[in-house]
């Protein structure tokens, strides 16, 4: 993989546009939500067992 942006993955040129990297931020935040998603399930399953 190339370019990392905040834990995005990039493979291709060196410089992006603005609008490439607000997009890459836009993926990493889902990505971190569904993080956080997945914890909080996590630890309810946990604390339930």
């Amino acid at each position: 993989m190339g370019y990392s942006c905040c834990g995005s993955s990039y493979t291709g040129r060196s410089f992006l546009t603005k609008e490439e990297k607000i997009q890459l931020l836009r993926e990493y935040h889902q990505d971190l939500k569904r993080e956080v998603q997945g914890v909080e399930e996590r630890i309810k399953e946990l604390e339930i067992n």
